[in-house]
């Protein structure tokens, strides 16, 4: 089968797209035939390798996934041969302390789909059982390929670790990515005023098509200064940070006294100073958030069909142009989600 493969870590060119053997149905376990894939930057970061990262021999990348039940492990009941699904791309031991609390996302040997086993960027990928989910029947094969790793990271942020609670204001940071615009739809869903920022004013157009409330092109205005006049200098209740360390110390200023930062991304650089003055003095809640718990997936989801939100997709490309998929992803010009399509 075809697959986007790396062998070693690097840039663009370590990605290559080849024949390797087609995954079989272990114990537990379903594979599916892909249709679509989406990037997500986990993918980025995976390629261009981490401290202490192992790398597996013809390692396919790729987290999330839309596809068709081709083949079924022992034990598995659901889903059957010929089911449409898609995939929580999160692993987890299930057996340990934290898994039977129901925080799949603080277990030990926590992983990813593309990270610690074989991706779905793949023309066929081997997935458990458990981790499939019918495909929501209002979204076309694009956008079931592409939403579940965002919104599933942008519902615990707002709803899981942040407690959003309806009236309350939120501050996101570089509207555009899949994350930002999630956690946009969400907190318009609970009634939230949303305040939106970027350096391009194409996308905080669409932002605000799309329900911000207030919006700023941060290369020509101040952040601080902005949300200090359009809060009276109150300052927002929730900052949503998956940006690190270029919005950090922006973080600790734009919040309320009592407010709460949840970051879950360091698109920007992981090492950021941090004015702890005021988060004694402010009193502030700091909250750290990866992925999510099968809970918060399953919330997630039903959120998602009964309002039947979809999300933006960004550009469709073929399997064959996994490389100018990353680069656009990189470059940062997308707006919404970009999507891999397998068959």
């Amino acid at each position: 089968m075809k697959a986007a493969v790396i062998h070693e870590h690097g840039d663009l060119n370590v990605v290559q797209v080849e024949e390797i053997d087609a995954p079989t149905a272990g114990p537990g376990e379903v594979v599916l035939n892909v249709v679509c894939a989406g990037l997500n930057h986990l993918d980025i970061w995976v390629r261009k390798g981490r401290p202490g990262a192992q790398l597996q021999t013809s390692h396919v990348l790729g987290c999330d996934a839309f596809g068709t039940v081709a083949e079924v492990g022992a034990g598995v009941e659901s889903p059957k041969v010929g089911e449409q699904v898609i995939i929580n791309p999160a692993l987890s031991c299930g057996h340990c302390e934290f898994c039977r609390r129901g925080q799949q996302s603080e277990c030990i040997s926590f992983g990813i789909m593309g990270l610690s086993r074989p991706g779905t960027f793949a023309e066929q990928v081997a997935v458990p059982a458990g981790n499939c989910y019918p495909k929501p029947e209002h979204m076309n094969d694009e956008e079931a390929g592409v939403f579940a790793l965002t919104y599933v990271t942008a519902w615990r942020m707002l709803m899981t670790r942040a407690a959003l609670k309806p009236g309350e204001s939120v501050l996101i940071h570089g509207i555009g990515g899949g994350a930002a615009l999630a956690a946009l739809q969400f907190a318009g869903l609970v009634g939230a005023e949303v305040f939106v920022t970027s350096s391009s004013n194409d996308k905080l157009s669409r932002a605000r098509r799309l329900g911000a409330h207030h919006t700023l092109n941060y290369e020509k205005e101040s952040v601080a200064k902005w949300i200090e006049y359009e809060t009276s200098g109150r300052g927002v209740d929730v900052a949503v940070d998956a940006v690190g360390a270029a919005t950090w110390p922006l973080d600790f200023t734009c919040v309320r006294k009592g407010g709460r930062v949840v970051l879950c991304g360091v698109t920007t650089g992981s090492k950021a100073e941090s004015d702890l003055r005021r988060l004694y003095w402010d009193q502030l809640t700091i909250l750290g958030s990866t992925m999510g718990s099968a809970e918060d997936f399953r919330q997630m989801l039903r959120a998602v069909t009964v309002n039947k939100l979809k999300p933006v997709v960004d550009r469709v490309f073929m399997l064959g142009r996994v490389r100018a998929a990353m680069e656009r992803m990189e470059a940062d010009k997308q707006f919404g989600k970009i999507a891999l399509k397998i068959r």
